[in-house]
């Protein structure tokens, strides 16, 4: 194990381990050696090599990082490798034999190295900095460029503006090979056949020509030289699954299966000077020399863990979920997967479970003298119960000994435990999609609301709550994605559900408050909402009253409740005094106990409804003080959430607290005297007399093995995967067989980049978009590299950064500088930027920070000195953008003659929306049409306010006799218009092309955009690991899937190397050629 990410503070005790494995299997990224003797690869993290005929392997490098992806130089003298030692991933070089590795590349962005030069001089290496001056194409990070840096350390030059990937150059140079990357999709998935899958393309340098040689269409990647260059060996997935294949280095060749392999993929394809293939193939290294069968190396490591694969991790932060025991004296909450319980001052914490599969949703029973919560445990989620054993031990924080037993546990998952206040029942969430309750006594369970009703995204997405009586709950239901609704639930199962809400907004969430006489929920109804159906809204709080008589009090006004108060308290104090009297007479009978009986005056229940918030706002929580007067509630208006509150009589409303947080959960202690928050991973403790705030600081460890954690997260992520896919066909994988069959890994897995890449293969194997695993690496003081805010050449030989273009809005396009294209600037900081340097070495951690220029003019000889304020890569990127949409924008102008326009659409969500309703409704409502240009979309959820907006068709024409003056539909567009995709559209992205051909609302142009409209299901794991997979998908106006399906458009167009990189967009002209014709 390299490193463990935590957003945790961390004490590890050290306690080191030999091993030797005969078997290593999870050994990547194999290169063989230019004489064929030696195969370098990645083990845990590390570079080893080992003969090609397998044996003994050296390790040749120790450090922390993650280390990967090594490169043999021509000679054979030097590896060059990936490595994140500073934060990201950078290019070093080291000696083949070991020794210490050179840093040669320092942006901080991710770089990997493909090959060396022809030359041998120089490193061939990918990443994402900056495209050329004269490119057309969208600026993404998904769409790399290539360049090369000298192997000793120097400037970089960018080869191509392109993707180019796996790349390998001829001896003489003349010839460069390469898949390509049309867009962002996992580079793990498999069996996928759509435009975005790879091709194999050959770079001529003497006609300056991109040819693309294959023409299978699904992937074809990683190709290398062989029969004196004249042909090439590569790895495709024609066969169904990923094989080494032939064919002569000539466009529309046919090409020639190799090898047979069935299981698992083929991988990492490399050749020596005499025809020695070597590749990977399930976890271990296999050769293929010319004429013979392919060969599995017998590789044995003899190593030890640089880390420990047990420790103690220590706990300060990191909580996920909390709740407040009965007497307000424990806190019990989640945290690294792990159950604690702590004292309200923080002083003393108890750790409840220790296991290393992940444990949730606690809650102290309502005696306190137990707590509840789910384990995933031996494949199923469990509901546990743990009690304190000795009973001279009030406290949980301050227990020995622990006693836990399963509350419910048989086949189906079950999870989202919660008891009724009179301990007699519990209500939980079976197999995600079912909301159950069973009598703890005797174990019968009805079932309240079924999959019918229900859907599933992530664990924990349903919501319930019991009434004080525990006849009741109150649940959210959602008819659709786009809405919810509060529902009344008979805990009996013998009632229907009753729709308290029926509003058809997003409502839910509702508490029982006010001794059950009054329900609280929140919903979008009044508040902003953004254009994108799962987009941020505004929510206010509201209430419910089930009673006649508490609507009726709520509605007094000020002077008559003041009156009410006063009669109540003389009410109150005769009743008292009647009771101390009765209390001394032997006769009398005991008070009776309050009675917590839920009344429901169903008469005119719809219309007791009142909105308590009078302003909308990004609502986290809210709760009622005890009298019903107050509510308080975490409120975000311009930045952080802050606690607000509203008396509800008279409506003044203030902040009570500044905050600036990021939202969070309330809960009262049982006297709901104090409030207790969790926000940002931190639990504090409100007293809502004075607002003191006091944080809870929690002193706790958790006893931590890796290996263990890593299996229990692989056995999560297959068990949730097998029971959230949005098909039981699980798209003909054998969900069952895959399980041991990839987690026979998990024992050689060094850190968490290579269990998120094993997770990725796994999740590969169901040919689906949306799904894989990434991981990245925190590091104290991590490179940052900063932007200029221009376009600056790397072609420039000499000192200096050589200027292509001063980006508008950028920190050097002031009116008071004189800086232009062509002028070089010289120093940074009073350095000299020398041209055996990396400029981005002296742009590290700049971002926002006064820092001097001095910039020459080549023309002139006249140099100058400025102070900026270099801006971040996000910022540039921005930049960049803008300036794609203006050079596109001019041109549509320019080719139409001012009769059409065009907008950009980079992402489903409310900004664009409103950058393109101001365009088409503002800047070109006097145009004929409007090119929709859709190409590289992420997606989103704007689908349907697109469609809208784009199929307006005028109705009535608001006039005098002199002029029009609107029409209806005022908010819609109706004139033509045509949508532009590509390989690289997504998602919601996706959905929109299919809808927009499906629905004929104009022509299309562009390339066919891969079947990916579906919803991701993505989560966090305890090690930092994100994965996902898909819980729903889409169908189309004829009913069938869209996941795996193209959308292909009218007039099929590709924006060809060699092109769009020199200024020349073809899909943009094709589309200016097609709409005018609809115009004329």
């Amino acid at each position: 194990m390299k490193k463990l990410l935590l957003t945790l503070s961390l004490g590890l005790f050290i306690q080191t381990q030999l091993f030797a494995q005969e078997k290593p299997q999870w050994m990547r990224y194999p290169s063989i050696s230019p004489d064929g003797n030696t195969i370098a690869f990645t083990y845990k993290g590390d570079l080893y090599r080992v003969s090609s005929n397998g044996g003994n392997a050296q390790q040749l490098t120790f450090h922390e990082a993650h280390d990967f992806m090594p490169q043999w130089s021509k000679d054979g003298n030097q590896i060059a490798f990936s490595s994140d030692r500073y934060g990201n991933f950078d290019v070093f070089v080291m000696n083949a034999n070991g020794g210490p590795a050179k840093r040669l590349t320092y942006h901080s962005g991710d770089e990997f190295p493909f090959s060396f030069s022809s030359d041998n001089k120089s490193v061939v290496f990918g990443g994402v900095r900056q495209d050329a001056v004269n490119h057309r194409q969208f600026p993404t990070t998904s769409q790399p460029e290539l360049y090369s840096v000298p192997s000793n350390g120097g400037s970089i030059s960018q080869i191509f503006t392109i993707p180019a990937e796996a790349v390998q150059t001829s001896k003489d140079g003349s010839k460069m090979i390469y898949h390509d990357k049309k867009g962002g999709e996992n580079e793990w998935r498999k069996h996928h056949k759509s435009s975005i899958a790879r091709d194999i393309w050959v770079y001529d340098k003497k006609t300056d020509k991109h040819s693309q040689i294959t023409s299978f269409y699904g992937e074809n990647r990683n190709p290398v030289f062989t029969d004196n260059e004249q042909s090439i060996f590569y790895l495709s997935e024609e066969s169904g699954n990923f094989n080494v294949h032939k064919m002569p280095l000539k466009e529309k060749a046919k090409s020639e299966q190799i090898t047979k392999f069935k299981n698992f993929p083929v991988r990492f394809l490399s050749a020596s000077n005499n025809g020695t293939l070597a590749f990977g193939y399930d976890g271990e290294l296999y050769t293929l020399k010319p004429g013979s069968s392919p060969q599995k190396l017998n590789v044995i490591i003899n190593t030890q863990e640089k880390a420990n694969n047990d420790g103690f991790v220590t706990i300060n932060g990191g909580v996920r979920e909390m709740s407040v025991s009965p007497d307000g004296k424990e806190v019990a909450f989640i945290a690294r997967g792990e159950v604690f319980i702590t004292s309200v001052d923080g002083k003393m914490t108890k750790r409840i479970t220790s296991t290393p599969e992940q444990e949730r949703f606690v809650e102290f029973a309502p005696d306190g003298k137990s707590v509840i919560y789910a384990s995933e445990r031996d494949g199923k989620w469990r509901i546990y119960e743990t009690k304190k054993v000795r009973k001279e031990e009030p406290y949980f924080f301050a227990s020995t000994l622990l006693e836990e037993k399963p509350i419910v546990s048989n086949s189906n998952d079950n999870y989202m435990p919660a008891i009724s206040p009179d301990g007699k029942k519990i209500a939980f969430i079976e197999n995600r999609r079912s909301l159950k309750v069973m009598e703890i006594a005797n174990k019968n369970t009805v079932t309240l609301l079924t999959p019918d009703q229900l859907f599933y995204m992530q664990d924990g997405d349903q919501y319930f709550t019991w009434s004080p009586d525990s006849k009741w709950l109150l649940a959210t239901y959602k008819p659709t994605m786009s809405n919810g609704e509060v529902v009344l639930l008979d805990a009996s199962g013998k009632q229907a559900m009753r729709n308290l809400t029926k509003s058809g907004y997003g409502d839910g969430g509702a508490k029982w408050v006010n001794g059950g006489k009054q329900l609280i929920w929140f919903s979008n109804r009044d508040g902003m909402k953004a254009h994108a159906n799962s987009g941020s809204s505004q929510r206010d709080v509201y209430s419910l009253f089930l009673t006649k008589d508490s609507w009726e009090r709520f509605n007094l006004s000020k002077d008559d409740f003041a009156l009410l108060k006063d009669i109540e308290a003389t009410e109150k104090k005769a009743k008292d005094e009647a009771a101390k009297i009765a209390a001394k007479d032997p006769k009398a009978k005991p008070a009776a106990k309050p009675d917590s009986t839920v009344v429901f005056d169903w008469d005119g229940l719809d219309t007791r409804k009142a909105r308590l918030t009078i302003h909308s706002s990004s609502l986290g929580d809210a709760v009622l003080s005890k009298d019903g007067e107050k509510l308080y509630y975490l409120a975000s208006f311009e930045k952080g959430s802050n606690l607000w509150s509203t008396n509800l009589r008279t409506k003044e409303t203030k902040m009570e607290i500044p905050l600036d947080g990021m939202g969070g959960s309330l809960s009262w202690d049982k006297a709901q005297k104090n409030l207790y928050l969790l926000s940002g991973g931190r639990i504090s403790k409100i007293n809502t007399d004075n607002n003191k705030r006091e944080q809870i600081n929690i002193e706790g460890e958790v006893q931590l093995d890796t290996e263990a954690e890593r299996k229990s997260m692989f056995e999560h992520v297959w068990l949730r995967n097998k029971g959230m896919f949005y098909t039981p066909t699980m798209h003909g994988a054998d969900w069952d067989a895959l399980k041991p069959a990839y987690a026979k890994y998990l024992s050689h897995i060094g850190n968490s980049y290579e269990f998120a890449e094993m997770l990725s293969e796994l999740l590969g194997e169901l040919n689906v978009s949306h799904a894989g695993a990434r991981y990245s690496r925190s590091i104290p003081n991590a490179d940052a590299t900063a932007s200029l805010g221009i376009i600056a050449s790397y072609q420039h030989q000499g000192n200096g950064i050589l200027i292509d273009e001063v980006l508008s809005g950028g920190p050097l396009d002031r009116t008071k500088f004189n800086v232009k294209a062509g002028m070089i600037i010289e120093k940074i900081d009073g350095i000299l930027i020398e041209e055996n340097q990396d400029m981005a070495k002296f742009l590290n951690r700049k971002a926002d920070q006064f820092t001097l220029l001095e910039i020459l003019d080549p023309k002139t000889k006249e140099r100058q000195q400025i102070t900026i304020k270099p801006i971040s890569l996000g910022v540039e990127n921005q930049l960049l953008y803008k300036r794609w949409v203006k050079r596109n924008q001019a041109e549509v102008d320019s080719l139409s003659k001012g009769q059409l326009g065009y907008v950009h659409i980079p992402g489903m969500s409310d900004g664009p929306y409103r950058s393109v309703y101001e365009e088409m409704m503002g800047k070109y409502a006097d145009r004929k049409a409007v090119i929709i240009d859709t190409r590289f979309n992420g997606g989103g959820d704007l689908v349907s306010d697109l469609a809208m907006f784009f199929t307006g068709q005028k109705f009535l024409d608001y006039a005098t006799e002199q002029r029009s003056v609107g029409y209806e539909p005022t908010f819609r567009w109706t004139k033509p218009t045509l949508a532009m995709f590509n390989e690289a559209n997504y998602s919601d992205g996706h959905c929109f092309s299919c809808g927009y051909k499906d629905l004929g609302i104009g022509k299309t142009v562009g390339m066919p955009v891969p079947g990916t409209c579906s919803f991701a299901g993505w989560e966090l794991l305890p090690d930092g690991t994100r994965w996902g997979s898909v819980p729903i998908s889409a169908k189309n106006k004829a009913g069938e899937w869209l996941e795996n399906n193209e959308t292909k458009p009218d007039i099929q167009v590709k924006n060809m190397p060699g092109w769009i990189d020199k200024g020349k967009d073809q899909q943009l002209e094709v589309a200016i050629s097609e709409l005018i014709k609809v115009v004329k």
